[in-house]
């Protein structure tokens, strides 16, 4: 019995020894958690929060967790000291605070420089080399800036004034002027706390959780249909990257995330886009791809779709991309334009449909609608009315049943877009997945 009792004495220490070699979360010295990764085999895919995100001089981003490092949009983990080993020479790295590419042409010093934050200290490389009497303060280089952080990211001329670092620390947002040396404290009301951020396809994208949300780096308002899943975009995983074309129907068929955008061609195919990917409905064929494999020009992320004459208008922040319906599909040329010059409406739009038989395209922005006669020109939109029922939708449509909007992972059908913004009654609730796209679970 004795024998019995001290061998599970030794496995409970065994264990421990374990946990905090491997798992530690203990807070430091400073009351700071870092959850350390050592030996640990690290899974993009399986959604995790990563520590820090930047891009490297060739524009490849770098995902940071614990002290492994992912490059680019798919592959293994790899120890982050492999490739800065000054990280751990100096830092015994078990994670990276924040990062970021400098993009200051004003500051040839720092131009096109990595910068690495771990706790009080700042690493600035440049073509994977240490810079010299690094590692510094981070009062140092960015007087005014605390320790710690969670995440940075640049935002060069013009989209800031100034080049501009910014600094997220929990609520806190930091806007450090790298010419005037400046600090302006800032408040992004509409932004989640970000535990990584980064400049990307001339984007700028916080990471919270395995979500992340597009913001303006000067005002932190989001545009658009947020937070998105990270594997959707950034990473290229089984479940929600290149798999079979079954699966890939399958998937989104039956997927509970929210529609980008949805519309119905003048054939009656209806066409259903969700972050990458689409998918379509002709009679009782589905078909699912890429959005970029079939609308190369456009590449991901529409916001809204209306089909009128043969044509798909495709809406993605303030610009239209036109195609031809047809195998393959036939971008027109001189698009994309922009969205004022197209319909006369600024930017962004939730969801817009034309209904048969009828030349005036339905544009939402938040609760209004607003109607453009596409036979007008120049076409001048007129506000026709408001959504009462609903505060924001995700996509809508018009097909021969009538109006369909589409919230999260339900529909409500109308009979006619009058009788959307006059209806006193909220219709009956249908759920996308299993009686708009037939998933049979």
């Amino acid at each position: 019995m004795r024998l019995i009792q001290m061998l599970t004495l030794c496995l409970v220490l065994l264990l421990n020894i374990f946990h905090i070699t491997f798992f530690s979360d203990e807070p430091d010295a400073e009351g700071h958690k870092h959850e350390l990764h050592h030996g640990a085999k690290l899974d993009r895919c399986a959604g995790m929060e990563f520590d820090a995100v930047a891009v490297n001089e060739e524009g490849i981003p770098y995902f940071f967790k614990g002290d492994h490092l992912f490059k680019g949009l798919h592959g293994k983990a790899e120890l982050s000291n492999e490739t800065f080993p000054e990280l751990d020479d100096h830092h015994h790295l078990g994670h990276v605070d924040a990062a970021f590419r400098m993009h200051s042409e004003d500051s040839p010093d720092h131009h096109d420089h990595q910068f690495f934050f771990l706790d009080n200290k700042v690493f600035s490389y440049y073509k994977h080399k240490l810079e010299k009497d690094y590692p510094k303060d981070i009062s140092e280089v960015f007087p005014g800036i605390p320790d710690h952080l969670d995440a940075a990211v640049e935002c060069p001329k013009p989209d800031c004034t100034d080049d501009t670092v910014i600094f997220f620390k929990g609520d806190e947002i930091y806007h450090f002027n790298m010419k005037t040396k400046k600090v302006d404290e800032k408040e992004f009301k509409s932004m989640p706390n970000c535990t990584g951020a980064f400049h990307y396809m001339d984007h700028y994208y916080c990471f919270h959780g395995h979500q992340f949300s597009k913001f303006d780096p000067v005002t932190g308002e989001i545009h658009g249909k947020y937070p998105k899943e990270t594997r959707d975009y950034f990473m290229r995983c089984p479940h929600f990257g290149q798999t079979s074309t079954d699966d890939h129907i399958k998937r989104e068929q039956c997927s509970r995330v929210h529609l980008d955008a949805i519309t119905s061609d003048d054939d009656g195919s209806v066409y259903a886009f969700r972050g990458h990917h689409f998918l379509s409905i002709t009679g009782d064929k589905f078909h699912s791809d890429t959005i970029e494999s079939a609308f190369k020009e456009l590449h991901s992320e529409v916001d809204a779709v209306f089909s009128y004459e043969g044509h798909l208008y495709m809406i993605k922040d303030n610009e239209v991309f036109v195609y031809k319906v047809g195998e393959p599909h036939t971008h027109l040329e001189g698009y994309p334009k922009p969205l004022k010059e197209v319909l006369g409406i600024e930017g962004p739009v939730d969801a817009a449909f034309v209904c048969a038989d009828h030349h005036i395209a339905h544009v939402i922005k938040g609760q209004t609608v607003y109607n453009v006669d596409m036979k007008a020109t120049p076409h001048a939109p007129a506000m026709q009315g408001s959504i009462t029922h609903f505060k924001k939708i995700d996509a809508a449509m018009c097909g021969p049943k009538g109006v369909t909007v589409v919230i999260g992972n339900h529909y409500y059908l109308y009979a006619s877009p009058r009788i959307m913004m006059m209806a006193k009654i909220m219709p009956e609730q249908h759920r996308v997945s299993q009686e708009l796209f037939g998933c049979d679970h």
